[in-house]
């Protein structure tokens, strides 16, 4: 089975590239889907409407969307393989940008707009510096020159990845993807990792309390005039 995992903040474009995908393959492969979301969803049922593929969604709730789908995704991966799926397309939530959901197998996509910013690349992080493709969207909402500068600084954090260009409305320019996907390996399940390490999401903040300051909380904690993770505090 072939994987795909698909990134990127929201309203980029994700779902419409996953349709144009979908398009282009559902003749030739039994398709998979899982979204991975926080309170509301509703890609799954839009697919399976449209394509009629296999779907699937999980809300996170209180967990963080990307740590979440780290653990449900070795359930999702047997799934999958159960329903005899030839590609499985993960889409992620897409609203933590620090995270990167990619894996050491199949490919790793991060969707960008490019009306999100000329630094958006830059604030994202691990999800661009560890995709193995950009699919940069809404090209024709932009000048040539906000363009240009778009792509570099994409290019400046990860200078090694595969870039294209795109109205995924539309599906333009998409062959390379699709090549890239049917040339794709299947993944091995038992060896599976993460291509990089998210950052702890774990706090008493999470869990719901209220107070303010560090001493009325335990986990990952920061101090006014302290760098972020430098404190693993255990409370008062």
């Amino acid at each position: 089975m072939k994987l795909l995992v698909i990134a990127g903040p929201p309203s980029a474009g994700k779902t419409a590239l996953t349709k144009q995908i979908v398009r282009r393959f559902k003749d030739e492969m039994k398709i998979a889907y899982l979204k991975i979301d926080v309170v509301k969803a509703f890609e799954d049922i839009e697919l399976q409407r449209e394509f009629n593929i296999l779907t699937k969604k999980v809300y996170s709730g209180d967990l963080c969307p990307d740590h979440a789908g780290v653990m449900v995704l070795g359930d999702a991966i047997e799934w999958a393989e159960k329903n005899e799926a030839d590609l499985f397309i993960v889409e992620s939530a897409g609203l933590c940008l620090r995270c990167s959901p990619y894996l050491n197998q199949g490919l790793g996509v991060i969707v960008l707009s490019s009306i999100s910013g000329i630094h958006a690349p830059e604030k994202m992080g691990a999800m661009v510096a560890l995709a193995d493709i950009a699919v940069v969207t809404k090209i024709d909402l932009v000048s040539q020159a906000e363009r240009e500068v778009f792509i570099q600084k994409i290019k400046e954090v990860h200078p090694h990845i595969v870039l294209m260009e795109t109205n995924a409305l539309q599906g333009t320019s998409l062959n390379r993807l699709y090549q890239l996907i049917a040339k794709s390996e299947e993944i091995d399940k038992h060896n599976l990792v993460l291509k990089g390490s998210p950052p702890i999401g774990t706090c008493t903040i999470c869990i719901g309390k209220k107070e303010i300051g560090w001493k009325h909380h335990f986990g990952v904690i920061k101090k006014l005039d302290g760098q972020i993770a430098d404190y693993l505090y255990r409370g008062e």
